[in-house]
This record gives C-alpha cells, structure tokens and sequence, in this order.
C-alpha cells in the first residue's frame, strides 16, 4: 500500500493555479531564443544538483557546481563532494533525456538505474539495487531514531505499485510529482541515497509531463535552502515509520509552496539575467571586444569564477567550440579593459568581476532574496 493521493479542495486548486500563472510567464520568456538561456540553464542545473547534495551535507560553492555541470573539475569541492555532484548530474542529465522519450514507462528498472548513476563511485553502498535488510534514519545531534523505512520485504512490491501509480495517474502533474517523492522517500528502497532519488524521481515526473526545461521548475534549490522545514513535514507525514495510512495533504500542500516560491523565483531571475546581459552586451560592444566574451562577463556579475576551462566549456556546450590559447586570449583582452580581475597563476588561474561589472551587478540584480509569500493566502 502506497501514500493515497489526497483529494484537493479549493485552496489547493487554488494555489496549482497560482504557480501555473508564473509557469505561464516563465514560458512566454524561456521559448523566445534569446543568447542568454545557456547560461540561466546551466546554473539553474548547478542550483538544483548543489540543492539537493546540501541536504545530504555535500555543500560546495555555486562555482563548483557550475564547473560540474560543464564537465569540468571544480575549485574547492572536496573529492566526495565532487563526486556526489558528479552522481547527480549524471542522473539529471539522463532525466532530460527520458523527458522525450517515446517509449518511456515507469519501472524498477529506470530508479535503479538513476541510483546507480548517483551513487556508483561508492559500491559499499550497493548502487542501483535494493537494501537487504532494515533501514533505520537517526537524529545525527541526538542519535534518536526518526524514521523507520518499509519491510524490508515489501520494497520490490512497493516500487511497482509506484511504477504502476505512475504510469496511470491522472493528477496535476506538480501533485503526482511530490506524491512520487513522498512514497519513494517513505519505502526508502535503498541503503543510502533515498533522499536524493525521491528529489530526482519527482523531478523525472516533471520533465516527463513537459513541465518546462526541468531544473526550472524542480524545487531541489529550495528544499536545499529549507531543509529543517523539509524534514520536519516528513517526519510530520510519515511519524516515525512507514505508515502509508496517514494523510499527505500537509507534504502536498507544502511541495506546492515550494513550487510557487521556486517558481516566482525563477522568473526574477529570468527578468535579471536578459536586464544583465544587455548591460554587458552593451559595454562589450562598446569596448570592441568580441560578443562570445559576454558569456565570461555575465558569470563574474553573477560572482561566479571564471576559469579559461569553464569558459571554453560553455562554448563547446554551445557548439562554438574555442580553443584554449583563444580563451586566453579572450579572457586577457576582458583583463585588459577591466571588466575581469585575474587571481592566481597557470592551471590555478580564475577571474572575478572588475569594478565595472560590480557595478553592473549592484545596477541589475537583487540579491538572493526569496519571496516567502504563501500560495494558500495562509
């Protein structure tokens, strides 16, 4: 027996409507072209595979994320950092490809292969197969025990009749996503990694309904920024162990308020990112400076660091290759015009933002601040 879908009233309605209206605007800007969404999915990417690892107590910098995101090493992430990030990126990666895929259905074999794409650098922990025996989740400052997965026993069956829930559920697609998340954490399938499947399952519903380019709409960078909220509506579910009986209207309501407030996020980002690049656009032309350097440019107003190996990442990723002496090139002739500080020497080199780009940033964007509004008129 699986989490019964709760039945939805009018508040809940309401606040699915409320989110739909910003996915409305967010894809009335996303599916225009425009230069600048290689760069807003890249660390919408990076923001959600840093989200959901922070969860786990793997935290590493934006930079660091973005640098894994494109393939390359990072900067100060620590090797099982590194790799834990590396997991996941490969898991989502695979989930932008089961987004099209035609002949997709829902199986055992599908979370196990994602799973075994997280969590393979680490074989003790039995990558892509089940747990063999109990499960058990304790307070790490007290010890306590939390939580208590399913028997063991019942887990094969279990994740079929998710598969099965899946395959022909006929709910709004943000409420079979977070009940695919609720069931797969609460059966807990496997010896470590759960959190993190049920994030990238519910994301995997999400890309799989067309719900947008999926790292723009997932809520793993929200619940990375609340994880006490998140695991406190958990324990509140599921008390202590699997109890499938218990209503789930508290974990869907919540999973809602986070979509709207990623949502609402996004879209500012969205708004800032086209207000940024037009800033540097301007000032590159202005300068006689090639356009491909806006990419670099924009990375640093961020207050990301640029490294000639990110740069030229982006690029391949954009299929206008450049070669590394080309990106020195590039990136010097951004030091030479102040728009870019250079820190460090040979491999160890990375760029932040001049004086004038700060100045753009401050100009431009907003800061990190979340808009807290409640969905629900709470």
């Amino acid at each position: 027996m699986l989490f019964t879908t709760p039945r939805l009233g009018a508040q809940e309605e309401h606040a699915l409507g409320q989110v739909e209206e910003v996915k409305d605007r967010l894809k009335t800007r996303l599916f225009e072209p425009r230069r600048w969404t290689g760069s807003l999915r890249k660390l919408s990417l990076a923001r959600a595979i840093r989200g959901s690892n922070t969860i786990e107590g793997y935290t590493a910098d934006l930079d660091d994320a973005a640098a894994i995101v494109l393939n390359e090493a990072p900067i100060s992430a620590n090797e099982a950092t590194k790799l834990a990030l590396q997991g996941y990126r490969d898991a989502m990666t695979y989930v932008l490809q089961l987004a099209d895929d035609p002949e997709f259905s829902y199986g055992p074999h599908i979370i196990k292969s994602l799973h075994f794409m997280m969590l393979r650098h680490d074989l003790s922990q039995r990558p892509g197969l089940w747990r063999t025996g109990t499960t058990i989740i304790r307070d790490d400052e007290t010890g306590d025990v939390v939580y208590e997965g399913a028997d063991v026993d019942l887990v094969p069956e279990l994740i079929d009749e998710l598969a099965a829930f899946l395959n022909s559920e006929d709910e709004p697609d943000l409420v079979s996503a977070a009940m695919a998340h609720l069931n797969l954490v609460m059966i807990h399938p496997f010896r470590d990694g759960n959190g993190r499947m049920a994030r990238c399952l519910q994301s995997l519903v999400l890309a799989r309904e067309g719900t947008l380019y999926p790292p723009f709409m997932s809520i793993e960078e929200y619940l990375g920024r609340n994880t006490r909220a998140y695991c406190d509506i958990l324990e509140e579910v599921g008390q202590g162990a699997y109890h499938p009986e218990n209503d789930a209207m508290p974990w869907v309501r919540f999973a809602i308020t986070a979509h709207w407030r990623q949502a609402t996020q996004m879209h500012k980002r969205i708004v800032e990112t086209e207000l940024l690049w037009g800033e540097v656009e301007e000032v590159i032309t202005r300068r006689g400076l090639n356009g491909r350097t806006v990419v670099a440019v924009a990375d640093a107003a961020w207050g990301l660091k640029v490294r000639n190996a990110t740069y030229r990442a982006f690029h391949d990723d954009s299929d206008t290759g450049i070669t590394e002496n080309t990106a020195s090139r590039d990136l010097r002739s951004l030091v030479d015009a102040g728009l870019l500080k250079p820190h460090g020497q040979k491999r160890g080199r990375f760029y932040t933002a001049g004086d004038q780009v700060v100045a753009i940033r401050r100009k431009v964007l907003s800061g990190d601040e979340w808009d807290e509004s409640d969905p629900f008129g709470r």
